[in-house]
């Protein structure tokens, strides 16, 4: 579509968020109407709709959500125009204070001397703003507006300040895109991991240890199969498997440079009167493997992968089931190589992550993050390693976005964006190129020349974190996970006492042929046993009856196709093994 069609679309990300933030203002306007009394803080657009914090007692019901979208709808329809204004900063000042807005009064101090102070009109509401907004609030549509959610939230984030009330809203240009968008959230509600997690037996969370999970013995058997699964695939790259430990001392990550720009992330504890960090990621770890003995350029290029435990303090707040934790399994690798192997061991790693995510349906969009303002390293080092993975992923034929200033602080990366069965996007795997470690920690190898030089580096995840990939797997699938992944493969359920030592046989036979295999010896009809089959979602269940004992077969019964008719044993446990070496999808 030609940019001057699209440029008032919501294909155009600017004119989106445009509209968004014009929808917090009415939202703000609406909330001065009826609750004149609050008082306002601030109001964005955001990834997916918009926000806006208000200082007010108590959390806003339904019904009074419900009273401010009615309101929301009225300012609509009012077609108020939004006038843009400048002030002065003590004339600014004079005007929020005469409003009684200490927040917008603190926002205005906070500001450069030199800044431009702007605000927004629409009829007898006006707010600070830098804008941009739509030019009325006519151009909102009040039928496709629905305010989502009232939640706490700190002023200006900071846990010691008032606590606000923050009203989440989404709005849309036409009533079908909100009733689509409002249909995909009770649908992510439904798969929400942390409550299938339950459901299914998989994890707990407690608050003896916010952040940190307790795996249940179906999320174990799922968690060590994602592992074994990644191991198989590391070995077929070339992949030499390590373990470091979880606590060490201040001097490493000081070496690092961790200890300087990641210490409030950071568990620290002392030993023997020394400061000591257990570890927010594995990498100093690996170098230290690395440094423990001399190599060649004939070892190079060299792939070291580590499952490694790492701790990193997030505020509780920010934790959410196995997407935002304290302490997770982060499935690293750090690979040394000489320049000259460098793109090809990224367009391998690309390759390793394309035959990953293809086994879970995971299509994924690549995003380039450049160099930060807190970085190490010269520019020209930056620029270097930057265009490197530019080149690398061209020659590929992969399209990628650029993100300015997000790179890690010791060097470019790759980020590469997975999208799930509802179209969500979760970050999940990364590549970093490092030219500052290998410096920090004097890596070296011998070259062709027989002179020392300093290695290249990569840093790579692809899931990311064990636990934070089960979260997103466990939404995309719903919970029905693909038969080589299911924690239970085969559940039998023998229609009757007699059928229950035949039951026993079939499930030890199976279980011989190395699936996970379950038999419901419950006195119980078979219509309620194979109804809770399907609710674990299971994927197949093999019913057992009189029938079945004398012909010596077996009634499957799948997830999603439902009954297979009869067949030997022999033959569905063939049909399963196709399945699971194949690692289907359904």
């Amino acid at each position: 579509m030609p940019e001057e069609n699209n440029q008032y679309s919501f294909e155009n990300e600017q004119y989106r968020k445009t509209y968004w933030h014009t929808c917090s203002h009415i939202l703000a306007q609406a909330m001065k109407r009826l609750h004149p009394e609050v008082k306002l803080a601030i109001g964005p657009a955001i990834e997916n709709g918009f926000y806006y914090d208000f200082d007010t007692p108590e959390p806003f019901s339904e019904d009074q959500l419900a009273e401010l979208e009615a309101e929301m709808r009225k300012i609509c329809k009012e077609k108020l125009k939004l006038e843009r204004f400048e002030l002065p900063r003590e004339q600014a000042l004079e005007l929020l204070e005469g409003k009684g807005e200490p927040y917008k009064v603190e926002l205005v101090h906070g500001l450069p001397e030199d800044a431009v102070i702007s605000f927004y009109k629409q009829g007898e509401f006006t707010d600070l703003c830098a804008g941009p907004h739509l030019d009325s609030t006519g151009r909102v549509k009040g039928n496709a507006i629905k305010l989502t959610a009232c939640n706490a939230a700190y002023w200006r984030g900071d846990s010691s300040r008032q606590t606000l009330q923050r009203i989440y809203g989404i709005a849309f240009p036409k009533k079908e895109e909100l009733d689509a968008y409002l249909a995909k959230l009770e649908e992510a509600k439904r798969r929400d991991h942390r409550r299938l997690g339950k459901e299914l037996g998989l994890f707990m969370l407690t608050e003896e240890g916010p952040g940190f999970p307790f795996f249940l013995p179906r999320g174990m058997v799922l968690k060590n199969t994602l592992i074994d699964y990644w191991r198989q695939v590391h070995k077929r790259y070339g992949y030499v498997e390590i373990s470091t430990p979880v606590i060490l001392n201040r001097q490493l990550w000081e070496r690092s440079g961790h200890w300087a720009h990641y210490k409030d992330n950071m568990y620290t504890t002392v030993i023997d009167g020394e400061d000591y960090a257990v570890k927010p990621m594995n990498c100093p770890g690996g170098m230290m493997v690395y440094a423990s003995q001399p190599h060649s350029y004939r070892d190079l290029p060299l792939r070291v992968g580590e499952l490694g435990l790492v701790h990193r303090h997030e505020l509780s707040g920010a934790l959410h089931g196995l997407f935002r934790v304290r302490c997770f399994t982060q499935d690293d690798a750090h690979l040394f190589m000489t320049q000259d192997q460098l793109k090809d061991e990224i367009k391998n790693v690309v390759k390793l992550f394309d035959e990953v995510y293809s086994v879970f349906g995971l299509p994924y969009q690549i995003e380039l993050s450049t160099m930060p303002e807190d970085h190490i390293g010269t520019v020209e080092q930056w620029e270097h390693n930057q265009d490197i993975l530019k080149q690398a992923i061209t020659e590929m034929g992969k399209p990628f976005t650029i993100n300015e200033g997000d790179g890690a602080f010791y060097g470019p990366k790759l980020d590469f964006h997975l999208a799930d069965s509802l179209g969500r996007t979760w970050q999940c795997g990364t590549v970093q190129l490092d030219s500052q470690l290998p410096e920090r920690f004097q890596l070296e190898y011998v070259g062709e020349d027989g002179e020392k030089h300093r290695p290249v580096m990569l840093h790579r995840v692809v899931l990311g974190s064990i636990e934070r990939f089960i979260g997103v797997i466990t939404e995309h699938f719903a919970g029905a996970f693909p038969a080589w992944l299911a924690p239970v493969q085969v559940k039998l359920l023998p229609v009757t006492d007699r059928a229950a030592d035949y039951a026993d046989q079939a499930a030890a036979q199976l279980e011989a042929m190395g699936f996970r295999v379950e038999v419901d010896h419950r006195n119980e009809k078979i219509g309620k046993k194979i109804r809770e089959g399907q609710l674990e979602k299971v994927p197949y269940m093999l019913v057992v009856g009189d029938r079945d004992m004398e012909n010596s077969t077996v009634s499957p019964r799948h997830r999603a196709q439902g009954d297979l008719g009869a067949m030997t044993l022999d033959d569905f446990a063939a049909r399963l093994r196709e399945e699971v070496d194949r690692k289907a999808l359904t």
